[in-house]
């Protein structure tokens, strides 16, 4: 077996083990009332499921951007390690993907295309949708998980700022090629890259989108004494609790606030 049909076999078998684990967790939802809050909407068992399983791309939609799914669910035990269980095959899956982006940059493309069929049923109803092929961010992106029982959820939008990637002169032009060339200002920019020595690194800054910000207030101290933390929360949100009540939550703004760190 070559080593690239043995690396696609394991991308294979850890996207099943997710989608797998996934029903699972579903399964053990349906099968006793659960408590849950949701962002921009009803939460119910279906809006639920639409978001562990939204590993898709919609048309049109930018390579770079994810769709969130806010809200809370209360988990009881069990609940939880099927929880636990979904994140440990992202964790995998993102790490076999992460080799094949080294090995065999190739593959990833034909990835995205044919790891669908393998699951005809989702596959054929999504297609119709519009969305046919995997979002891989959002398929290996983790469920976030509370560490022990909260008293009160804080959510706020926030902006983390802007990411810087170095790239080199000869990245940038392969960049530029995709655009009109014809543009003045594309023009410039290749000028500028013409007075620019070959080994010279440059430096891509982008805004990051808002995200969502939890703030969780435990109704104990943690082992390490802390009684709150912060996460993002693109996913919905798993609290433990053995009496199914969710926890205080305050309503958000509906969108973000322009040009602010947090609200």
């Amino acid at each position: 077996m070559s080593p690239q049909y043995r690396l696609m076999a394991e991308l294979e078998k850890a996207f099943d083990d997710l989608v797998e684990a996934t029903e699972a967790l579903m399964i053990a939802a349906r099968q006793s009332p659960l408590a849950m809050w949701r962002f921009d909407g009803e939460a119910d068992l279906d809006w639920l499921m639409r978001a562990l399983t939204d590993y898709w791309y919609q048309d049109g939609q930018d390579g770079r951007a994810t769709r969130d799914h806010v809200g809370v669910v209360v988990a009881n035990d069990a609940l939880l390690e099927h929880a636990l269980e979904v994140n440990r095959c992202k964790d995998v899956f993102a790490g076999q993907l992460g080799a094949a982006r080294k090995q065999h940059p190739s593959m990833i493309t034909e990835l995205k295309a044919t790891l669908p069929f393998r699951h005809p049923v989702l596959h054929d109803h999504l297609k119709g949708s519009g969305m046919a092929r995997l979002h891989l961010k959002q398929c290996w992106r983790r469920i976030p998980i509370a560490d022990a029982p909260v008293s009160r959820i804080r959510l706020a939008w926030y902006s983390s700022g802007r990411s810087i990637k170095r790239m080199s002169v000869s990245e940038v032009e392969a960049k530029l090629a995709r655009l009109n060339n014809e543009a003045a200002h594309v023009q410039i920019q290749y000028r500028l890259l013409a007075s620019l020595p070959d080994g010279e690194m440059l430096a891509q800054v982008q805004t990051q989108a808002p995200l969502m910000r939890a703030n969780l207030f435990f109704q104990e101290p943690l082992e390490d004494g802390h009684t709150r933390r912060a996460m993002n929360v693109a996913l919905p949100l798993f609290v433990p609790a053995s009496n199914n009540r969710l926890p205080q939550i305050n309503q958000p703004a509906p969108h973000p606030p322009r040009n602010a760190r947090e609200r």
